[in-house]
């Protein structure tokens, strides 16, 4: 797991070292253990390395290939990398490391284009041809790992992280007012390629981008799931795909303990973490540590799930850490959450994953997550209605967004009341062909789009923020292909994840199958009060934000009135979703 960074020319200048330098500095938490910078005239590339496979200097990076004229940075794990090595060894290629980065490099003058296809993985890449001076951006089929781009001034840079392109300066950091219509209406979800900033986008995920040396681009996205059905597939059992998601998943928590350092699982005590532990169990894997959070209770509501964790823990014999927060220092580590998030993020549990980090790397470097199992899996309570549903794109807007466009236009500025362009998205995504079933069209637009710039996004930024790399099985794509053909039916029954609740009830204890659904409780930040209030005033009452004139005056003056009356229909705090957007401008300089 690492950061990388790069910047080509297209108009004949040289590329900045010191704007790449720039970049790779603010990625030091991704990389701490080395630093690398190749410049090549009008293309440089940057990286900064946390080492988990080949720890030697061998795999250092950028790697460059002096006989394949190639050189190539990469973020990411290639699980598959054993098996395409034999293959490419088989081919004639000579290694001189043992990781999977020279993989790819020897995998890119093998297959060429063709090459995404064959990793089994989480990645984002930057490849360097020196004789066609061709620069190629690849982004994984979930894109569990994030890679940004600023264009203009006859220039390309791209990095890990948005702020790592600030740091590099001049980029246009104006407010997409499309984004902002995301983010206060789908839940801080900015698909990509846009970012709340009109000068950064994101390369989308499964998309492999080529920049010639003059400029000009082509793109494919070399994967789709599709939620087409065979004959075959209809008829299977229940009990049928039951035991194939078994195998399936099976195999995708092997894959994930692929690394030359240990591997630990972030266990909540939901269905989703339990079950990771229990396969990893039936894999051979003793004594593996687990790591669970808690913090204060508010508003009646508890603050933890230790209770739960506790049955996991001790039924498998994992060595448990138990992480109780007090909320002083949530508040004192607001900052660096919100500092380490590529762009802003609504969900309260950002800064629960960033504190859980924290103590996690102090004894393991990289983690397994339950992430993904409820959009995959159909976990969500939007899910059951849609079934029935006349209006599939109007009632799955109505149970996810934040506010009708309506409410929209009355709580933000007249600068920024435009089109209902979230609303737009999510109808364009669901007439698109390949899911004909309602709950398979908001699996869909979850699994590839929601799933992606929320929790997915969440786990990488709060993580990486401490240097531990985190690994979702449940994204696995072989995994996501064979849950889209099961009918959903089978996924919605008792009560959503059905087929995934009854494998659990072979391998979890029922206590942990049968319980309410959890989630990552943080009460302080949704009932806002005395300290963690103060600070929202401060920023939303600062000059800056005044100047800024996102939101309406009485608006806000509402919400300060009484917090906790603002809450959203995924239980979210209107005042925290209008601070964060302001406190993450603020926190990086915009």
């Amino acid at each position: 797991m690492c950061g990388i960074c790069g910047e080509a020319t297209f108009l004949g200048q040289p590329a900045s070292v010191e704007a790449v330098a720039a970049m790779a500095g603010c990625m030091v938490p991704r990389g701490p253990d080395a630093e690398g910078i190749v410049a090549r005239g009008r293309v440089i590339l940057g990286h900064r390395r946390l080492k988990i496979i080949d720890l030697s200097e061998k795999s250092e990076q950028p790697m460059v290939d002096p006989e394949l004229g190639l050189t190539v940075v990469f973020n990411g794990c290639i699980y598959n990398h054993k098996e395409l090595r034999a293959e490419l060894q088989a081919k004639g290629h000579r290694f001189f490391s043992d990781g999977d980065t020279e993989v790819i490099v020897k995998g890119w003058k093998e297959w060429g284009t063709a090459l995404p296809k064959k990793l089994f993985g989480m990645f984002a890449i930057a490849i360097h041809e020196r004789d066609s001076g061709r620069v190629i951006l690849i982004r994984d089929r979930l894109g569990i790992k994030p890679l940004y781009v600023s264009e203009g001034a006859g220039r390309l840079r791209f990095a890990s992280s948005l702020p790592s392109l600030l740091a590099a300066g001049g980029v246009d950091t104006s407010i997409d007012p499309v984004a902002f219509n995301a983010y206060m209406t789908f839940h801080s979800v900015v698909p990509a390629p846009r970012t709340i900033l009109s000068g950064v986008r994101k390369l989308p995920p499964a998309t492999l981008r080529i920049y010639e040396p003059d400029g000009r681009t082509k793109e494919e996205v070399y994967w789709t799931v599709s939620y087409e059905r065979s004959a075959a597939d209809v008829a299977r059992s229940f009990g049928e795909w039951r035991e194939a998601l078994h195998d399936s998943l099976r195999t995708a928590v092997a894959r994930r303990m692929i690394a030359d350092v240990p591997v630990g699982v972030l266990l909540s005590g939901g269905v989703d973490s339990s079950v990771v532990v229990a396969l990893l169990a039936e894999l051979g894997h003793t004594s593996v540590e687990t790591f669970s959070i808690g913090f204060e209770a508010r508003g009646g509501e508890e603050g933890d799930e230790f209770k739960y964790s506790d049955i996991v823990a001790e039924r498998f014999g994992t060595t448990h850490h138990k992480i109780r927060i007090e909320e002083s220092r949530l508040l004192d580590a607001l900052p660096g959450a919100i500092d380490a998030m590529s762009e802003p993020m609504v969900s309260h549990d950002c800064v629960a994953f960033y504190l859980l980090s924290e103590e996690v790397r102090k004894h393991v470097t990289v983690v397994q997550s339950g992430q993904g199992a409820d959009e995959i899996f159909a976990g969500y309570h939007w899910y059951p209605p849609l079934a029935a549903s006349n209006d599939p794109a109007g009632d799955y807007a109505r149970a996810f967004f934040d506010r009708d466009h309506e409410r929209y236009l009355a709580h933000v500025s007249p600068d920024y009341a435009g089109a209902d362009s979230a609303r737009a998205f999510v109808e364009e995504h669901f007439a698109t062909p390949g899911a004909d079933d309602a709950v398979d069209k908001a699996l869909r637009l979850d699994s590839t789009v929601m799933l992606v710039d929320d929790p997915v996004k969440r786990v990488d930024n709060m993580t990486m923020a401490h240097s531990l790399e985190a690994r979702v099985p449940f994204l696995d794509h072989e995994l996501v292909e064979l849950a889209a053909r099961m009918p959903a039916e089978h996924k919605l029954a008792d009560g959503g994840k059905g087929v995934l609740k009854a494998l659990a009830r072979e391998i979890v204890p029922p206590e942990i199958v049968d319980r309410p659904k959890g989630y990552f409780p943080v009460p302080g930040l949704k009932y806002l009060e005395g300290r963690t209030l103060d600070m929202v005033r401060g920023a939303l009452d600062s000059e800056k934000a005044r100047g800024r004139g996102l939101f309406r005056r009485e608006y806000l003056d509402t919400l300060f009135e009484n917090p906790t009356a603002h809450i959203t229909p995924l239980r979210g705090s209107e005042l925290w979703q209008c601070a964060l957007l302001e406190l993450w401008l603020q926190r990086h300089g915009v």
